[in-house]
């Protein structure tokens, strides 16, 4: 084989591994979106930070009619938002799955517009789909929760399309990190953790 030959199957073999490269790129993202409500915001970032493979946490409202609402419009129950966490994750390092599975956990899904000690709209649970792939995700995950889960009561999780969300004013972001002694009182107060030990057993 001589050198021109060599070389030129070199050519076609770099450019074919560029391609296949740039395809990849196109067909898996980078990032990712998932977005839950599960009570008190606070709560759900702390929990969700911990995961390998999320990249960050927001805390904000969504599902509701009002426009850029404030905490003190939202939790005055007549906007229609939840709080919520948005989170972007790496799906190379977590799947979207997985990120379900850990909500659900978190939660407690057999209560209407209530997390422990929070009441009203604004508390309900409610995973918030970005796209048609994220809601076969949620389908199948709720099917087989609903066959294996260890409590009696129904599941009232709501699942929706994900609509605007509004980040929250600065001082809900990261707030266990910014207040660790009010955070843990206050989690430990509302009895979270008790609860969850209740629905799913010793984490």
């Amino acid at each position: 084989m001589n050198a021109r030959w060599q070389s030129g199957l070199l050519a076609v073999f770099t450019g074919a591994v560029l391609l296949s490269g740039a395809a990849d790129a196109q067909t898996a993202p980078a990032t990712a979106k998932a977005t839950f409500a599960g009570g008190c915001f606070w709560c759900v970032e702390a929990d969700f930070d911990k995961v390998p493979g999320v990249i960050s946490t927001t805390s904000g409202y969504i599902g509701g009619t009002l426009a850029n609402p404030t905490y003190q419009q939202v939790t005055r129950n007549n906007t229609g938002h939840a709080e919520a966490v948005e989170i972007v994750f790496d799906p190379a390092k977590v799947s979207y799955a997985s990120l379900v599975e850990k909500f659900w956990r978190t939660i407690d899904p057999t209560t209407k517009d209530r997390q422990f000690c929070d009441t009203g709209n604004p508390y309900r649970s409610a995973i918030f789909t970005h796209d048609t792939a994220q809601a076969e995700v949620v389908k199948r995950s709720l099917a087989a929760l609903q066959k294996s889960k260890p409590f009696k009561e129904p599941i009232v999780t709501e699942i929706v399309p994900a609509t605007q969300f509004y980040v929250a004013e600065d001082y809900h972001q990261d707030y266990y990190l910014k207040n660790p002694i009010r955070y843990n009182h206050y989690r430990t107060r509302c009895g979270r953790d008790a609860r969850l030990e209740q629905l799913w057993g010793k984490p």
